[in-house]
């Protein structure tokens, strides 16, 4: 026996170089059973860690939590996926069913076990419940989020591994109660929707102790707000609970209220809740209501960012006492709406031509991205300037990635200088019809038509050309008075001339008589 020991430790030493080497990880099947029993198990647990950090299985990943009805036949899927670097074998699910109360669906006879063969490295497999034989939702279930553990039984072609257990969500709504079961002198019973939100409230369970005055004390939720009244994914916000005790002659105490929120998202699905307390626990405490009366509790949440813009419902368990001591237990749950800010962007904008005149058309152009993780309906664009007029260019839905596109026709109207502020007005609408718009600036500059210009400019030649007739007239008189004044002196020294010239000769006559 001590020589089968050190060959299976010299055989175990080489085998174990090899595999920190070359990755080879020896059979844990291919040990004899007659080899030495603590050797072998540290050989499998080491085989055992190995294998698990080459397999590793998630379940929900992508998936939305189902939304089911009281009595409805539905199709549970249920996603296994394989994020390790080695296939997974011989996978099977099969449900883990503790307590009959926590499984909402009716055990017909259907198949517990799925088998999903091998799910590759990086793959995913779908175990389908209902498939065959639809599953039907029990009659008595509750509204509020239903916790599903499943056990995956896997091995890697050599070694089976010990199973592990994952949860899935499911989210039921209990059946309507008929309308004379609910108190009368409480109008929000059972399912009361206020807006997209509502209010469940089911049936209080005696659960320790004996009432001696016979009558059973009801609290309810009457009703809550919010704070902010509209609660945007991603924010905190104060839920208000307005608890109501029902009953005219009991008072309740010692109450706790517990607050749990249902898993959902776009993403793993079954691992995150879609409110998470903001800060403290989800559990709250009230000392007393009086017979008849109504108090308020409040908490302090935060809505994923992720969230999908629908009613979330959150569950509230309720635990009290009455007079007598008697304990009880019931649950309600409220809706609350979610909303996804719509977020988006535009490019530039292009004009061509950036002016033009009256008449006159420029091509307006930009590209509208959908930023946020809500759709936009109807998506409108229209455009106002004192100058411009212009047709309204339809888009149509954006969803959430997505990239529209504006493509409009300007009509130059009256003139407009370039520093005018014109508008481009974009309106869309979210899930319930509700119009909401942005603006966007732009400018644009419009000339006068051509032939207005021509007319302007003739008409304004005479008023220039009548500017210098004044001068011209000065000028004119100057040379005409000139002019005179040159002929009259040379008429006046030829008229004078002549005179000296008659005197000359009357001299010289008068000379030559006197001789």
């Amino acid at each position: 026996m001590k020589w089968n020991k050190k060959i299976l430790g010299i055989m175990l030493g080489w085998s174990l170089l090899a595999a920190s080497i070359g990755g080879f990880v020896l059979p844990a099947r291919q040990v004899k059973a007659e080899d030495d029993a603590s050797t072998v198990d540290s050989e499998v647990h080491t085989l055992e860690e190995r294998a698990v950090s080459q397999i590793r299985l998630t379940v929900g990943d992508g998936q939305t939590t189902p939304q089911y009805e009281a009595g409805q036949e539905v199709q549970l899927e249920v996603k296994v996926t394989n994020q390790g670097s080695a296939d997974a074998q011989n996978v099977r699910v099969q449900p883990v069913i503790e307590n009959l109360a926590d499984w909402p669906f009716e055990t017909g006879k259907w198949n517990y076990e799925q088998n999903l063969g091998t799910i590759p490295a990086g793959d995913t497999g779908t175990a389908v419940y209902g498939a065959d034989e639809k599953l039907k939702v029990r009659g008595d279930v509750e509204t509020k989020t239903y916790t599903l553990k499943f056990q995956i039984i896997y091995d890697d072609g050599t070694v089976e591994y010990d199973p592990i257990v994952k949860s899935v969500y499911v989210s039921t709504t209990a059946a309507p109660k008929p309308e004379e079961e609910a108190p009368k002198d409480d109008v929000n019973a059972g399912m009361d929707m206020m807006g997209d939100g509502g209010v469940y409230n089911s049936d209080p369970i005696p659960v320790g102790g004996s009432s001696t005055n016979g009558s059973v004390p009801r609290v309810i939720i009457a009703g809550f707000s919010t704070e902010p009244g509209e609660v945007n994914a991603g924010s905190d916000f104060k839920l208000i609970i307005h608890v109501k005790n029902t009953s005219s002659k009991t008072a309740v105490s010692n109450m706790v209220f517990d607050i749990q929120a249902p898993a959902s998202g776009t993403e793993a699905a079954a691992e995150a809740p879609a409110f998470l307390p903001a800060s403290g626990g989800s559990s709250i405490y009230l000392e007393k209501i009086p017979a008849g009366g109504t108090k308020d509790i409040s908490i302090q949440l935060n809505a994923r960012a992720d969230l999908v813009q629908k009613p979330y419902s959150v569950e509230v368990a309720m635990k009290y006492e009455d007079s007598d001591a008697t304990q009880y237990e019931a649950s309600s749950s409220v809706a609350i709406p979610i909303k996804q800010a719509a977020r988006f962007e535009f490019s530039e904008l292009q004009i061509s031509p950036e002016n033009i005149q009256v008449g006159e058309e420029a091509n307006i152009t930009c590209s509208i991205y959908n930023t946020g993780r809500t759709k936009l309906y109807n998506v409108k664009a229209k455009f106002e300037g004192t100058g411009i007029s212009a047709q309204e260019v339809f888009v149509g839905n954006l969803e959430s990635g997505a990239t529209g596109s504006i493509d409009g026709m300007l009509v130059g109207e009256s003139e407009m200088m370039a520093d005018t502020k014109c508008k481009m007005i974009v309106s869309y609408e979210d899930e319930a019809g509700k119009v909401s718009t942005v603006e966007q600036e732009f400018q644009i500059e419009v000339l006068a038509a051509a032939d207005e210009m021509d007319n302007m400019m003739m008409e304004e030649i005479p008023e220039q050309s009548g500017m210098p007739i004044l001068p011209i007239v000065i000028v004119v008189i100057i040379l005409v008075a000139v002019t005179v004044a040159v002929i009259v002196i040379r008429k006046s020294r030829r008229k004078k001339a002549r005179k000296e010239e008659e005197d000359l000769l009357d001299e010289v006559d008068r000379f030559i008589e006197d001789e």
